[in-house]
């Protein structure tokens, strides 16, 4: 996927700035949305445990995250695409549509199925939307307003990140799990008032710019192909999934359904990812990957301590939120920190992958017999720090790595590579409770067993860094 802008609005022009006259409502429109989905995606985990006994769904813990994410990556590839081909707005107002649709359907759910299929839906719309509000930046503003506008679309998810956590904790235990849900849906609707203008611009820009430049035609660029390859991609990781959490109840069908999905997964990824990256190629390649692993290793633990600190260590809903805010905050300063230093990048990736295997480590002990549970909040904020400072330097890194006409095929694979760490972490480690049990005792251990596999895949990223050179 390549985006791109028309010609005519990357002539010279004076602006008024990311909030000036010009702007404004569409500015605050674009940072409403991303706070929004932002705050679903860093809040769901607080409540999972309470919709887990109210919905009789712990079998269904981690594939609820997962479905989230693998919808999320499928819509980010078929988002692109459509908007490089037919402009953004329609593909904005599908993915928002979609995402109030999950939420109520989340909020409604009386079966896990259901809930299941609700947190698909979410992330259909989430992966669409933000998606086409990243190509709307790109055709909306000027040259020189636009570095502000991604800077301030990143920003958007540091408050839901720092709050989201510690308010869904509150909102669950004082007026239920659902109102997480149900909350965030009225407030879509100042953020599409306030998008209709750059909504209409987008639509006659489409009709009236014969001159803009034709989508990218490099093999990740081919809107069929991609498709196939986003299609096998997200279904091979949910059937590879779901093949796992059979094992321990039907061997047979659970390995064949596990090797298939692999098979279509590696089937998807090899066209979606650049060329050599399964197998390390030094470089690009590996930098992408390393994307990958940073997500898997981090978010496959941050998804059950909520969990472990509630059946373990007996938190209440707020208190087990108050660990991933804690967290945010670490993320945030090893962030700043990245960006105000210097120096080789492999090293500072290096250096992130190894905080996040101490953070783990460290939070691993939370649930140990006589050890208090708070002790993952500065284990978090460890964890959150290495995140902040080598995923940014990743980020930076492979825009750096790639040539221009190919950034944007690169920014969509490293969403791949960030979104399938995630869903296949968090899907394994829900197979590994389902296996090990869910009394109190057995969950402490699933979680020992959960963070000393996502520590191995930290550190085997430390060890990796090397090879982004």
């Amino acid at each position: 996927m390549q985006v791109t802008a028309p010609k005519a609005l990357d002539a010279p022009h004076r602006s008024t700035g990311l909030f000036g006259p010009e702007y404004r409502t569409a500015s605050l429109g674009i940072l409403l949305v991303v706070t929004l989905i932002a705050f679903e995606g860093m809040s769901v985990g607080v409540v999972m445990p309470a919709i887990a006994d109210e919905l009789d769904a712990l079998d269904l813990y981690g594939l609820s995250f997962s479905a989230f994410l693998i919808a999320s990556l499928f819509m980010n590839v078929v988002a692109g695409l459509w908007s490089d081909r037919r402009g953004y707005p329609v593909p904005f107002l599908a993915g928002v549509v979609l995402f109030v649709i999950g939420m109520a359907l989340a909020g409604a759910a009386t079966t896990a199925g259901m809930f299941l299929a609700a947190r698909a839906v979410q992330g259909l719309g989430a992966g669409a939307s933000i998606v086409a509000l990243y190509v709307m930046i790109a055709r909306v503003y000027a040259v020189d307003v636009r570095p502000k506008a991604f800077a301030s679309v990143s920003a958007a998810w540091v408050v839901p990140a720092m709050v989201g956590p510690s308010v869904a904790g509150f909102v669950g235990q004082h007026w239920g799990w659902r109102y997480v849900f149900y909350g965030i849906i009225p407030l879509v609707i100042p953020a599409l008032v306030m998008l209709v203008p750059a909504l209409r611009k987008g639509s006659a820009a489409e009709a009236a710019e014969a001159d803009a430049p034709q989508p990218g035609t490099g093999p990740r660029s081919r809107p069929v192909a991609m498709t196939l390859a986003a299609t096998c991609t997200a279904g091979g990781a949910g059937l590879l999934l779901h093949g796992v959490d059979r094992l321990h109840r039907d061997l047979v069908p659970g390995s064949l359904e596990t090797a298939a999905g692999l098979a279509l997964l590696l089937w998807g990824l090899y066209r979606l990812l650049p060329p050599r990256a399964l197998r390390f190629a030094r470089g690009l390649p590996t930098t992408i990957v390393m994307r990958g692993f940073f997500s898997a290793s981090f978010f496959g633990v941050n998804a059950f301590i909520p969990l472990a600190l509630q059946e373990v260590k007996s938190f209440d809903t707020t208190s087990a939120g108050v660990a991933l805010t804690t967290g945010a905050l670490g993320w945030s300063a090893g962030a700043y920190i990245q960006s105000k230093g210097s120096g080789h990048a492999h090293l500072r990736i290096r250096l992130g992958a190894a905080g996040v295997a101490t953070g783990i480590v460290l939070c691993l002990l939370s649930v140990l017999p006589g050890v208090t549970g708070w002790i993952a909040v500065p284990a978090w904020i460890v964890a959150g720090f290495g995140m902040g400072f080598g995923l940014t330097t990743v980020s930076v890194t492979a825009m750096k790595q790639s040539p221009v006409h190919e950034q944007g095929a690169n920014s969509a694979a490293l969403s791949v590579s960030d979104q399938l760490g995630s869903a296949l972490s968090i899907g394994i480690g829900g197979a590994l409770v389902n296996v090990i049990g869910h009394s109190s005792s057995q969950i402490a251990t699933g979680f020992l067993v959960i963070s000393c596999l996502m520590g191995v895949i930290a550190v085997t990223g430390s060890v990796l860094a090397g090879r982004t050179r």
